[in-house]
């Protein structure tokens, strides 16, 4: 049958099990937008306030189900508004699929209205991009953008349609729907020799990351733990994979990680790192990361093996394949000592003091999970709210914490709340953590929130201040606070109520006990502001490019 290129559009959306999809029109893309209204039972549009927040959606969407995000936007400015959120998703291996509107194929590259050559801009932030410059070709080419979303190590693929090719007409033909590869093969010598290593270890220690979720091999990963009775540190995009009370969970690792993790790691005589990069903020100084330990590596992509750390053993291929296999390969051990040293440690982490009159951001985050169930999504925005989050909100489960590791985007939290509370729906409870400065960066999406009815609890830690650059002021640049009091008088009830949304204004913890459990009855958004001191630190602190001995713990001094 003989269909138009925005017929065919909608029709391998749908084809490839697209029903969600968030965007924004203008005229490169109207030819798709009228196709879409004609199909409004079979794709969900949701509008964004700003494609930016369109592209974050997609993102936490994709994160909270590990489906592929999908965003679509005009062209020119209308496209390179998507760039903040593509590197965002890039970054953190993310499986989204985002299409672009460009001029007619006979106006490219002329600087017409409205013109960008977002292929080139994207290039370096995409697996992989592509510029439909045939009728013929855009079945397939969406087709294979699904593909690549979703194989190997995840991430971002983008599909530019000039406006005269979703015009044309073209023979269309029903496909299946793309599977993924399935990356099933692996090094056996390596892993033989990782489990060599790993079982005459005195002090092994695991380390994963964010890989672990997406290969989801959560169940493998924790039995090898307890076969071979390891402890095990993780990073900010694998926090929900160890239950809290876990004995074997060592917390966060790197610089706002706990001293137990950090120390462990340092003192470690084997290290296995699965689904990780060892990037700046977990190995500070690499020369010295794990200074006393054998490393093995588990990883999808192979670029990433000896490329900030170099390794002893590595093995190439999907989490859930490799360790179900080295799961075969591993001795059981009892490693007492080594959990007898780890425990002495664990006396000198960081705790925080309570407050009965001030707001503290360790006891806003106890109450919000204290109230809000054991099933709830946590999404942060940037900055020192995120680092809270991760060291005190407990019974995270994996895909409930959504957060901008790699690319640490600031403005990510609102979009990203909203597209998980799209993709999970209404009954479920989506909570938005965010602070002042990084709220402003996307609040506009408020009226997202409010058009769809979502109710995304926004909680505001509000210190009037950049907190995580002031914060490097005050310990690192003689308390010289450049720019990081933008003197804001933002009143953010009002602002709510002027978006259709409900506000509060919390100084005190009881305070916030009130609203949050107004809110948990609101039907649709709700902001609560939290008053917290300018200099409220996230601690434990690891400078950058220092190691565990310059850890900086609640008295300011080194441990």
């Amino acid at each position: 049958m003989k269909l138009t290129g925005s017929e065919i559009f909608v029709e391998v959306l749908v084809e490839q099990g697209v029903d969600t999809l968030f965007g924004y029109p203008g005229g490169a893309v109207l030819n798709l937008y009228d196709e879409l209204y004609r199909n409004q039972d079979r794709i969900h549009h949701y509008m964004s306030a700003h494609e930016q927040g369109a592209s974050h959606a997609a993102d936490g969407y994709a994160r909270a189900t590990g489906k592929t995000g999908v965003v679509l936007a005009t062209s020119g400015p209308g496209a390179t508004n998507l760039v903040t959120g593509i590197a965002t998703a890039y970054m953190d291996s993310v499986p989204m699929v985002a299409f672009t509107g460009n001029v007619g194929t006979g106006g490219l590259g002329k600087d017409s209205f409205q013109e960008a050559y977002i292929e080139g801009i994207t290039m370096p932030i995409t697996k992989h991009n592509y510029t439909v410059r045939r009728i013929e070709d855009l079945a397939d080419t969406m087709r294979e953008a699904f593909r690549i979303a979703q194989s190997g190590r995840k991430g971002p693929v983008l599909v530019d349609i000039p406006k005269d090719i979703s015009a044309a007409v073209t023979e269309f033909e029903p496909k299946e729907p793309v599977r993924p590869e399935v990356i099933d093969t692996y090094d056996t010598e390596q892993l033989k020799k990782a489990a060599e290593l790993l079982g005459s270890a005195k002090r092994p220690v695991i380390y994963f990351g964010g890989g672990v979720i997406s290969s989801e091999a959560e169940e493998p990963l924790k039995a090898v733990m307890e076969k071979a009775d390891i402890p095990a540190t993780w990073t900010l995009m694998a926090k929900g994979i160890l239950d809290d009370e876990d004995p074997l969970n060592l917390g966060l690792i790197g610089m706002h990680g706990k001293f137990v993790s950090n120390k462990a790691i340092d003192s470690a005589d084997v290290i296995l790192a699965v689904g990780t990069r060892f990037s700046d903020r977990v190995a500070l100084n690499p020369a010295k990361f794990a200074r006393s330990a054998k490393i093995i590596q588990f990883d999808i992509d192979a670029s990433e093996v000896d490329k900030n750390v170099e390794v002893d053993c590595s093995v190439v291929g999907d989490a859930n394949v490799v360790l179900r296999a080295f799961l075969e390969l591993l001795p059981e051990a009892d490693h007492t000592e080594w959990h007898k040293q780890i425990t002495e440690w664990k006396e000198k982490d960081y705790r925080p003091y309570d407050s009965e009159t001030a707001l503290k951001p360790h006891q806003i985050l106890q109450k919000v999970c204290e109230l809000s169930g054991d099933d709830s999504i946590y999404v942060t925005d940037v900055g020192q709210h995120q680092m809270w989050a991760a060291q005190y909100l407990t019974h995270v489960k994996p895909r409930h914490f959504l957060t901008s590791g790699g690319l640490g985007t600031m403005g990510y939290g609102y979009g990203a709340a909203i597209g998980a509370q799209i993709a999970k729906g209404k009954e479920q409870r989506v909570i938005h953590l965010t602070g002042d400065g990084s709220f402003h960066m996307n609040l506009n999406e408020g009226v997202t929130a409010v058009s769809y009815d979502l109710p995304v609890i926004t909680v505001i830690f509000n210190n009037q201040v950049l907190g995580m650059v002031r914060q490097w002021q005050t310990l690192l640049y003689g308390k010289r606070y450049s720019s990081t009091d933008p003197h804001r008088k933002t009143n953010y009830v009002k602002l709510a109520e002027g978006f259709g949304a409900k506000g509060w204004h919390c100084e005190t913890l009881q305070e916030f006990e009130e609203a949050f459990k107004e809110a948990l009855n609101n039907p649709g958004p709700s902001w609560i502001e939290c008053v917290i001191d300018k200099d409220e630190k996230v601690l434990p602190m690891i400078p950058a490019g220092a190691t565990i001995e310059d850890i900086i713990l609640a008295d300011g001094k080194e441990a």
